[in-house]
């Protein structure tokens, strides 16, 4: 199973400014659609989400199999290093469930942290179809309604971060624009953010990294929000903040530095398409260099 390709950027506003002002039954009856367009526009025509009651967050973390590495032990050291970085939230209003081959010794798993083994044979990389599968595990895992974030085993998420989304309760879910990337070899961290005139060529996080976004999910209203889940994870993670106002769902940026972002650690999935070395020099372009900014990273991402 490969990742689905993006729509070309013309496609992707042709299609908002109709579903905008034609509507979305027009829109799915007139227009060339992906499957994830389809299904977004479906959700928009039921009507706007509404903000959830009690929410709780749902991590879904695809995990490469031991067979596709070359240090095992490391890799389960980053994932225990996510992992932790979930336990040590400030609100225990989440659950996670890791989807892979191998089941890391590591780990603590227990009601909270759960295991879903693949055993689907999949040629070359199997990274979708572990996400496939752990959106089908949504309507299984007791939480109704919330947010559910796809979240790569490397990356780390700010202790704050679950405790700002049940607080909060977004309709539309959120969005991380600002964050951070950490060079593992130089351990130097440079900053995420929207571009500004005072910072051209910056990027929000959302365009680095696919730990960005937790979509609004009600189960008691549409069983399908999980299809729908799948249907826009199969795309890279610059489609996502579209798939999401397709659907009426617009994402609301987080307050903080949501996520870190972890390249050049030898094992990222972006070595296999040779795409971390822009990444790399994102962070000698735009590093962190205030002692306040660094303590409070501290605080946020003690494990790092």
């Amino acid at each position: 199973m490969a990742q689905v390709p993006a729509t070309p950027k013309a496609r992707r506003a042709m299609t908002r400014l109709a579903a905008a002002t034609l509507g979305p039954r027009w829109t799915l009856d007139h227009m060339d659609l992906q499957s994830s367009e389809r299904q977004a526009l479906e959700r928009r025509a039921d009507g706007a989400a509404r903000p959830p009651h009690d929410p709780a967050v749902v991590f879904l973390i695809p995990l490469v199999g031991r067979h596709h590495v070359g240090n095992w032990a490391d890799v389960e050291a980053r994932l225990r290093a996510t992992v932790d970085s979930l336990i040590g939230q400030t609100s225990d209003r989440w659950v996670a469930v890791i989807c892979g081959q191998d089941a890391p010794d590591t780990i603590p798993f227990n009601d909270q942290i759960r295991f879903h083994r693949f055993t689907t044979p999949v040629p070359g990389n199997d990274k979708w179809a572990k996400l496939a599968q752990l959106c089908q595990t949504l309507p299984h895992l007791g939480v109704t309604s919330g947010y559910a974030m796809t979240f790569d085993a490397d990356d780390l998420l700010n202790r704050r971060a679950v405790e700002e989304m049940v607080r909060r309760k977004a309709s539309g879910g959120y969005l991380v624009t600002r964050g951070l990337v950490l060079d593992a070899q130089s351990r130097q961290i440079g900053q995420c953010a929207p571009q500004s005139l005072l910072a051209p060529g910056r990027k929000a996080f959302w365009k680095m990294c696919g730990s960005c976004a937790a979509w609004r999910f009600d189960l008691s209203v549409d069983t399908r929000d999980a299809e729908f889940l799948a249907a826009a994870t199969a795309h890279e993670h610059r489609m996502f903040p579209y798939l999401a106002a397709l659907a009426g769902r617009p994402m609301t940026p987080l307050n903080q530095d949501g996520a870190m972002y972890i390249v050049n650690h030898g094992e990222n999935f972006g070595v296999r398409r040779g795409r971390v070395g822009f990444k790399t020099r994102y962070v000698t372009r735009f590093p962190v260099t205030s002692d306040a900014q660094r303590a409070r990273i501290e605080a946020d991402f003690p494990m790092a």
